[in-house]
């Protein structure tokens, strides 16, 4: 690595507070039987791997011993040894770095900016994506008879479009049953595809003041309570108040039923939604951005290493995976920070 590519990389690790991550090294008790591989080696090594997208161990190890005396920079004394990574690959809880992953999070949260819609309460989109896996060399990852996967389901906050809450499943499970475990804040909105229409589930939203914009399935039954004969500008076809039939004992309440033109793909889309403030064309300009946590996924998979993993275990596939959530946060703080310079702020120079 050139020195400036090793600058670079000391100071996206500066930006670590360091005291805040020891304190959470001592909570999970993270370096109860290290020897000379701790945990801070382990981060900066995980982080390399995400940075520098090295696709193996010898990779990574490669990588920072060719950094020499310069690894004190990094708070570390030696480039870590094949057998000393992958065994903390194995063994160190994964939920080390999650916390890790939140403690960041908060930081990031407090320059993010706002969402462009007028209102503000806050906006979330939720989505999954499979990350395919061989099932002979991750015979843990259920999915099919000759398939692995893992299942990372995601809630996108759209204030800096930033994740709030990731859920790792095995690929066979499905994606409503991680949501119904999500937490949401009363007044908030989330955005989301028709995977998600159990309308039990959303219910349970309804009732807790949470709205939602959905996709309606093909097949859902149900009657107009009042019909809309306006004329709109725009893509908006119709807006109509609904009761369910088939799902009435599920959710017993009115929807709104908002019928859009998607002129790209020459198709309508039909949507529901729990809201009846916004307006119509607000409502379709709403799903629309929903795309952004599909843009979330693809950067994601494209600039990060996600899709080769230098571990088999479970626990290494989590790892790597929250470090690479880890680095995005670092990146989008970096952008965050970039743009308020620009706007004549005058950000902190650590997180």
């Amino acid at each position: 690595m050139k020195n400036t590519s090793l600058s670079l990389f000391r100071q996206v690790l500066n930006l670590i507070p360091k005291r805040e991550f020891e304190g959470i090294i001592l909570e999970h008790a993270g370096d109860k039987h290290k020897q000379s591989f701790d945990s801070w080696a382990h981060f900066v090594s995980m982080i390399f791997c995400q940075l520098a997208q090295a696709g193996s161990l010898r990779e990574i190890c490669g990588g920072l011993k060719t950094c020499g005396g310069k690894l004190n920079h990094l708070g570390i004394e030696t480039a870590p040894s094949k057998s000393n990574l992958s065994y903390a690959n194995r063994h160190r809880d994964p939920g080390l770095f999650k916390e890790i992953f939140f403690m960041l999070l908060k930081h990031c949260q407090t320059i993010a900016p706002k969402h462009k819609f007028a209102f503000k309460r806050k906006l979330y989109s939720l989505d999954a994506t499979l990350i395919e896996l061989c099932v002979r060399a991750f015979p843990w990852a259920t999915y099919r008879q000759t398939k692995g996967a893992v299942k990372l389901n995601l809630l996108l906050d759209h204030d800096g479009y930033l994740p709030v809450f990731m859920d790792f499943t095995h690929g066979d499970v499905h994606e409503v049953t991680s949501a119904g475990h999500m937490d949401l804040p009363r007044d908030s909105m989330v955005l989301c595809d028709r995977g998600y229409i159990d309308f039990e589930m959303l219910y349970k939203w309804n009732l807790n003041g949470v709205d939602f914009v959905s996709r309606l399935k093909r097949n859902t039954t149900y009657e107009v309570a009042e019909e809309d004969l306006k004329q709109y500008v725009g893509n908006v076809l119709s807006d109509e108040i609904i009761f369910l039939r088939g799902s009435l004992d599920k959710y017993p309440e009115r929807l709104r039923k908002v019928v859009v033109c998607d002129m790209v793909n020459h198709r309508t889309i039909v949507l529901v939604t729990n809201h009846f403030d916004l307006d119509a064309q607000t409502i379709a300009d709403l799903y629309r951005e929903r795309w952004q946590i599909e843009c979330f996924f693809k950067t994601l998979k494209q600039n990060f290493k996600i899709k080769t993993f230098i571990g088999t275990s479970e626990n290494a596939v989590k790892i790597q995976v929250w470090t690479a959530l880890i680095a995005i946060l670092l990146t989008k703080y970096l952008k965050f920070r970039f743009f308020s310079v620009l706007s004549h702020d005058s950000p902190q120079n650590r997180l």
